[in-house]
């Protein structure tokens, strides 16, 4: 059996690349791949202290599957203002969105 720290330290591993994503990346399609990939390690974590602190319960499994919708549902809006914004200014450079300024 595989111990906890061990899939607390690869989550935290996973969040930490995702974080690093976000804050470096200048492509608006790499930095929502890089919170999808945050969201997973807190997926991790959610499984493996299911797994190791209530295996009787469902609840982390419930947690995790809530996290998917609204990752799912994250994407969906991400994608959907990304094209738009492209079909506008065919950029997507994170550092010339200046939409709201006037």
């Amino acid at each position: 059996m595989i111990p906890l720290h061990w899939f607390l330290l690869v989550a935290a591993g996973m969040f930490c690349l995702g974080l690093f994503g976000v804050l470096i990346r200048r492509n608006v399609v790499a930095i929502l791949m890089s919170i999808e990939l945050m969201l997973n390690a807190v997926n991790l974590n959610l499984v493996a202290f299911w797994r190791y602190l209530a295996p009787e319960h469902i609840n982390g499994q419930m947690f995790a599957v809530f996290v998917f919708a609204v990752a799912a549902a994250e994407v969906s809006v991400g994608l959907a203002l990304i094209i738009s914004i492209y079909r506008n200014r065919d950029d997507v450079n994170a550092g010339d969105l200046n939409l709201l300024k006037w």
